[in-house]
């Protein structure tokens, strides 16, 4: 049987370029590529499980969507463009694919779908099976016995397909393919602004077409007068008033089999590729990767014994029967101990984390060794004990932050942190967001895990992992355990020495070692230390947001003049703009917009605007904050133990996450009220110390603006001396909404708000928003000049950086979009302002931690909210704490100005804040 692989162009372009857009992938004249490196993964992943003999890829053409739009002007007419750093990558990846010799199809007033189902109808029988390669599930009605449509997904971190043949759609609609068509006539399809029936939903859809099978079946049974009385009034209602909807709906969601293909199926026929021409190709691209693959060297040469593959079996060796002892005193010769662990799930009342050691494995350099060790009794723990907590031996891995408190609940105590790989990976790309150690390894090392485990011809089962406690050796999968961990072992060391090397090359191995390894230790040991909250607190509150939440949807209702669903966008908007006629101010895909911004532009046209408002803050609270912390509260400590991450913001602050209480309201007195169930335990006290303007004295200091270091220097009110300067009016007469005015301007400034936003946030026009921003860097000229500075330094270098040299890359200075550039020149100009801040914080948290440690205190370091350390202290000790805290805090900032830091004491996190 031979095989057709079609593909969707753009569907896959698409989905490459969001799946990996964090990731700043280049080529070398600084050209964004992760759509095309995405693609070509995706598609080879699919030439290797299809095998296939013909391949084609479709691509829409500019004028694709011109046909259906005649139809029905309304069809994609408000889907977004596609973002300009996608749509530059799409000639390119026509350029590898003719490089590689495969055929693509775009034809003037055909959608690539269109092309795909032609080819697939015309080439498709008893002799060839089409399979259909799209995230476009309009396909789905292509499908019969030879056409098989594979969609892909990401599951795990990795993308997966999944294979949609007649008996998956039938088992997952209870429909035949070539009914989905139908389906999709009746409730339409907001992504391509396909109308159908309005009010029909898909479960209303299927239900009809399951009885029914088409729609002149439902239309007959629907001027049935018998029949017509078993359909629901308000569907009956839709589907008479819009059949000639619905018949339009069909023609614009049916694909068109009559495109354009000249070619049969022999001009599809997978050929040999242009090697020279890919090689040159993706050296441009920096696919080094994909060269290794392929084994690529520019010469037109490709063969199996080229010195460039990789001989997975000769890695390293792995060896799993050395005994403990022995491997313990390898480690002492090596003075280093480069692990990787393998977890297995323990849901134990009371964990920290969920977690508990199933297996490690330790790389030894010398040797070339990974020694993997499964650990049955209690004597092989007490020994990796003696390893972990030796002040001796260096500890080297990947995400060492769950390592520490793993184990720390198996009693073991991790000292000399030295290297954690997903950190350097941060410290040397902090605009990543995704630091997972498969992506590590194929950048630093070429290498890939699936590669490795293929080698030895072993699955990997991914969440099945083996226990290492348990004295049965019969577990299935301990070859796929063994195998993945011992690869992640030896990559971990090498990726360390490749990392330590650039670092020092960036200049950002001492910001490396100076705060974001030493905060491993603080950060787990405030997740292990947690902060008591009182569920019973958080039920009251959510009771008494639960009354009020009624009250308001009564007087909403009240206002509306009927009850209705007020969660519900759509009837929400139908109340306000067509039964209220409140003035339209945007409109969506689905309807009209009821987002926070319309609703606070209409306040005022109507009481119930507000209304909806507070419903809508009090719902967020009750859920988010009160339905969602209890959960969160451990059953054996009392206490909430939220993850603190390092790698996840791209301007270097700390965030909390599982749950996020850097996020709990601090403002409005409702949502403070939250704060009063965190408690200090009987005895303690909270001690919460939080930086004065600490982003406004870093920007003073490092713009060495003459009036912004008076302000400060005198300790004068700096929002209204800006006040003073951007209005020109005396000190002392600055009215409130003057400094209020200036405060956002201020803090404008170090976010590099926009004009648009600033007029927003004040409630002026966009045009007096502009003259404050001119009037702010005209008086403060060190400001303006300082920004400059950043802006053209970071075009020159291709980053900006902090006082502490951590850097952040902007390629986006680089792109031909206007909107990028923009935003490229924001990061540029504010990253070294808030970046520094962050860097202050972390050093803080550092000194604080160490200090306590040091001294005799009975306190513990619990949170880190933005600009705030929060302490809970022994009642005799508070006064001894608060002075340690508020210096450690100044000292970490080493600004040429006064820096200020306010402290508060507390027996709730209410009463400290």
């Amino acid at each position: 049987m031979k095989k057709l692989l079609l593909i969707d162009g753009n569907s896959i372009m698409n989905r490459a370029f969001y799946g990996i857009m964090g990731s700043k992938m280049l080529s070398v004249d600084g050209k964004p590529t992760n759509a095309l490196y995405g693609f070509l993964s995706i598609l080879f992943k699919n030439l290797e499980e299809v095998n296939p003999d013909y391949m084609l890829i479709a691509f829409d053409s500019k004028t694709a969507a011109d046909v259906r739009k005649k139809m029905y002007d309304g069809y994609k007419k408000n889907r977004h463009s596609m973002p300009e750093e996608l749509r530059e990558q799409m000639p390119e990846i026509k350029e590898i694919l003719k490089a590689m010799n495969i055929k693509y199809l775009e034809l003037a007033d055909f959608e690539g779908d269109d092309i795909l189902g032609t080819a697939a109808k015309k080439f498709s029988n008893e002799e060839l099976t089409s399979y259909i390669l799209s995230g476009d599930r309009d396909l789905f009605q292509l499908v019969q016995d030879n056409i098989i449509v594979r969609i892909p997904r990401t599951k795990l971190g990795k993308t997966e397909t999944e294979i949609y043949d007649e008996e998956k759609i039938k088992e997952e609609n209870g429909l035949e393919p070539k009914d989905l068509i139908e389906v999709k006539a009746l409730m339409g399809d907001s992504s391509d602004e396909i109308p159908g029936a309005p009010g029909i939903g898909p479960k209303t859809a299927t239900e009809l077409i399951q009885k029914y099978k088409t729609l002149e079946n439902l239309y007959l049974a629907l001027d049935k007068e018998d029949e017509a009385s078993n359909f629901k009034p308000k569907v009956r209602e839709s589907l008479s008033n819009n059949k000639d909807l619905v018949y339009l709906s069909r023609d614009l969601g049916r694909i068109n089999l009559n495109a354009t293909i000249t070619d049969n199926v022999e001009d599809l026929k997978i050929e040999e590729w242009n090697k020279e021409e890919v090689y040159k190709l993706f050296k441009q691209y920096k696919f080094n990767r994909y060269i290794e693959r392929f084994n690529l060297d520019g010469s037109g040469i490709s063969n199996d014994n080229d010195e460039n593959k990789v001989d997975y079996k000769s890695l390293f060796k792995i060896v799993d029967n050395k005994p403990i002892e022995e491997v313990a005193k390898v480690v002492y010769s090596l003075g280093k101990l480069i692990f990787d662990i393998n977890y297995e799930d323990d849901n134990t009342d009371g964990n920290i984390i969920n977690k508990r050691i199933a297996s490690i494995a330790i790389y030894s350099e010398k040797d070339n060794e990974v020694y993997y060790l499964k650990n049955k009794n209690n004597e092989n723990i007490l020994v990796l004990k003696e390893l972990f907590e030796s002040e001796e031996i260096k500890k080297i891995g990947y995400d060492l932050s769950t390592a520490y408190i793993v184990l720390k609940q198996n009693g073991i105590n991790i000292n000399n942190i030295s290297d954690d790989i997903m950190l350097s990976s941060y410290a040397l790309d902090i605009t990543l967001g995704k630091y997972l150690i498969d992506d590590i390894i194929e950048k630093y090392l070429r290498l890939s895990i699936e590669d490795y485990l293929k080698a030895f011809n072993i699955e990997d089962t991914k969440n099945k992992q083996i226990d290492l406690f348990s004295a049965d050796d019969s577990n299935t999968d301990v070859d796929s355990a063994m195998y993945k961990k011992s690869f992640y072992a030896y990559a971990i060391g090498k990726i360390q020495v490749e990392h330590e090397k650039e670092m020092n090359e960036n200049n950002v191995y001492d910001v490396y070692k100076t705060l974001d390894i030493p905060l491993i230790e603080v950060l787990s040991e405030m997740q292990f230390a947690g902060m008591m909250c009182d569920g019973k607190i958080l039920e009251d509150f959510g009771v008494s947001l639960k009354n009020r939440l009624e009250e308001l949807t009564n007087e909403i209702h009240d206002l509306a003049g009927e009850d209705f669903n007020i969660n519900s966008t759509k009837q929400l908007g139908v109340i306000l703009f067509e039964k209220l006629k409140l003035p339209v101010m945007k409109k969506t895909k689905s309807g009209y917009s009821t987002d926070v911004d319309t609703l606070e532009a209409l306040k005022n046209a109507h009481p119930i605007v507000e209304k909806i408002l507070e419903y809508r803050t009090i719902g967020k609270l009750n859920s988010t904050y009160v339905e969602g912390l209890i959960p969160y509260i451990n059953s054996k400590t009392g206490r909430i133990h939220s993850f603190f991450h390092q790698t996840i913001t791209a301007t270097g602050r700390i965030s909390s996450t599982d749950p996020n209480l850097q996020n709990i309201p601090s403002h409005d007195e409702l949502g403070k009220n939250i704060k009063k169930a965190f408690k200090a335990k009987d005895g303690y006290t909270f001690i919460d110390a939080d930086y004065s303007q600490i982003e406004l004295r870093v920007l003073a200091d490092m713009s060495n603006d003459e009036n912004m270091i008076k302000a400060f220097m005198n300790n004068e009110d700096i929002h209204r001396e800006v006040a003073s300067k951007v209005f020109n009016v005396p000190f002392d007469e600055v009215t409130k909404e003057q400094r209020s005015n200036a405060k956002a301007v201020n803090f404008g400034i170090v976010y590099g708000i926009t004009g648009f936003g600033l007029s927003k946030q004040i409630g002026s026009t966009r045009k007096e928003a502009d003259e404050y921003r001119k009037s702010y860097l005209e008086k403060f000229s060190g400001v303006k000049n300082f920004m400059d500075i950043q802006t053209e330094k970071a075009k020159e270098q291709g980053y900006t950086e902090t006082k502490m040299h951590r850097r952040r890359y902007v390629p986006e200075l680089k792109s031909s979009n206007f909107m990028v550039r923009e935003f490229g020149k924001r990061v540029a100009m504010n990253t070294p302002i808030q970046g520094t801040a962050a860097d202050i914080m972390k050093l803080a948290m550092i000194y604080v931690y160490k200090k306590l440690k040091e001294s005799n205190l009975d306190a513990k370091l619990l949170l880190q909210v933005h600009d705030e350390l929060l302490l809970e202290v022994r009642d005799d000790q508070k006064e001894e704490a608060k002075e340690l805290l508020k210096n450690c805090m100044i000292d970490a900032a080493k600004l040429s100005i006064p820096v200020k830091v306010d402290v508060e004491e507390g027996k709730t996190w209410y009463d400290a804040k």
